[in-house]
C-alpha cells in the first residue's frame, strides 16, 4: 500500500474516530453534553492519536557528513585529522588518538579523526576541505597538490634520523625465492596503486631489475600494506612490496623474508589544506617540531614505534619529491 498512510493504521483509525466524534456533536445526536465534557473528550480523542502514532526519527547529526567548500574555519570549530591506510582501521585509531590528544595539548584546538579506506580519499577529503591535516605517503602529497593545492607542512623522521624511508619487496620465509631477478612468470602484490612504498617504489625496483608488469604471471593491489602482507602470507602471490617498517618488524618476527631493500625516498609527511588560516597551520607546525616520541612525549603514545614517524617530524626541502613526481608520471598516477 502506497500513499501516506494505511487505512488499517493507528493513524486512520484515530482521523476517523475524531471525525465522526465531531459530526455527531454537529448534527446534535448528542444534545446533552456539556462543553466541558466535549472539551475533555476531544483532548482525550486526540491524545490517543498521538500516541499510536509512530515516532519519527531525526538525526542531529544531519549534514555533517557534507562536503566543506576550501573556507578558513572558525577558532571554535574541530580540525579533522585524515590518514593514509597502513596497517589496520582499529589499529590506526589507537596510534593516532593519543597523538592527537597531543596536538589538543599543545595548540589548544580540537582534533578528530576522519578515517578513509582508500588513499585517494585522503587525497580528496584534504583537498575539498574535508580534512585540514593529513599524515600522507610522498605520493599522495605530490597528487594531492598537483590537483588541489594541498600544501607541506613536515615531514617524518624514521629510526635512523633522518626524513627518507625505503620500500621491500619480500617473500614467505620458506618460499624458495631467493632474488627478485627470480619474479619472472610469478603474481606480486602491491599494495594500493596511490601507495609511494607500495607501489611505485616496487614496481619501479622490479623494472630495474629487468621485470616489467607483462612479465608477471600477475599481479594485483591489495588497498594496504598489511593487505599485501596477507596476499603474499596466505600464498596468493608469490611475493609483494611494503614499507620499510612494517618489513622490518614482520622479518624479525620470522614472519616474512626481504629479497630487496629500494634506495631512500622522501618519506611520509603531514600536509594541510591551503585554505587553512595561517595562524592555526603555525601553531601545528610548531606542536609537531616539538614532538618528542621517543622522549619526554613517549609514556602518552601508543604504539608509535609502528608509524613511518618514530623519531617525530623535520622540515625538509620539497625539491626532494622531485624523484616522487617523476614516478608519479612515469606511471600515470597523476589526478586529472
Amino acid at each position: 500500500m502506497t500513499g501516506r498512510f494505511s487505512y488499517n493504521s493507528p493513524k486512520y483509525l484515530c482521523s476517523l474516530t475524531i471525525r465522526w466524534f465531531m459530526s455527531t456533536i454537529a448534527s446534535k445526536a448528542i444534545v446533552k453534553i456539556s462543553i466541558p465534557v466535549f472539551v475533555l473528550l476531544l483532548i482525550i480523542l486526540t491524545i490517543s492519536c498521538v500516541e499510536n502514532e509512530p515516532a519519527k526519527k531525526v538525526s542531529l547529526m544531519k549534514g555533517t557528513n557534507e562536503e566543506h567548500s576550501s573556507v578558513k574555519y572558525p577558532q571554535h570549530k574541530a580540525l579533522w585529522f585524515g590518514f593514509d591506510l597502513r596497517l589496520g582501521p582499529k589499529e590506526e585509531v589507537l596510534i593516532y588518538t593519543p597523538f592527537l590528544n597531543y596536538l589538543e595539548k599543545s595548540t589548544g584546538r580540537r582534533f578528530r579523526i576522519k578515517f578513509t579506506e582508500k588513499y585517494e580519499d585522503t587525497i580528496s577529503n584534504l583537498g575539498k576541505g574535508i580534512t585540514h591535516f593529513a599524515a600522507v605517503g610522498s605520493l599522495s602529497y605530490v597528487l594531492g597538490h598537483e590537483k588541489y593545492g594541498i600544501k607541506y607542512l613536515v615531514s617524518s623522521v624514521n629510526s635512523e634520523g633522518d626524513a627518507t624511508y625505503h620500500s621491500i619487496i619480500f617473500t614467505r620465509p620458506d618460499s624458495l625465492i631467493k632474488d627478485v631477478h627470480e619474479l619472472k612468470q610469478k603474481c606480486f602484490a602491491f599494495g594500493s596503486r596511490m601507495s609511494t612504498q607500495g607501489h611505485i617504489i616496487p614496481r619501479f625496483m622490479l623494472e630495474e631489475a629487468g621485470i616489467t608488469l607483462d612479465d608477471l604471471e600477475k599481479y594485483s593491489y591489495t588497498g594496504s600494506h598489511l593487505n599485501a602482507v596477507k596476499s603474499v602470507l596466505n600464498g596468493e602471490c608469490d611475493a609483494g612490496g611494503i614499507q620499510d617498517t612494517l618489513a622490518k618488524r614482520l622479518a624479525e618476527e620470522g614472519k616474512i623474508k626481504i629479497l630487496m631493500m629500494s634506495q631512500p625516498y622522501p618519506s611520509s609527511l603531514i600536509a594541510y589544506n591551503s585554505s587553512l588560516d595561517e595562524e592555526v597551520v603555525k601553531a601545528v607546525r610548531a606542536a609537531l617540531l616539538a614532538f618528542e616520541p621517543s622522549g619526554r612525549h613517549k609514556s602518552i603514545l601508543h604504539e608509535w614505534s609502528k608509524t613511518e614517524m618514530p623519531l617525530g617530524f623535520t622540515k625538509m626541502d620539497e625539491i626532494e619529491f622531485k624523484r616522487i613526481t617523476d614516478l608519479a608520471k612515469k606511471y600515470d598516477l597523476l589526478l586529472k
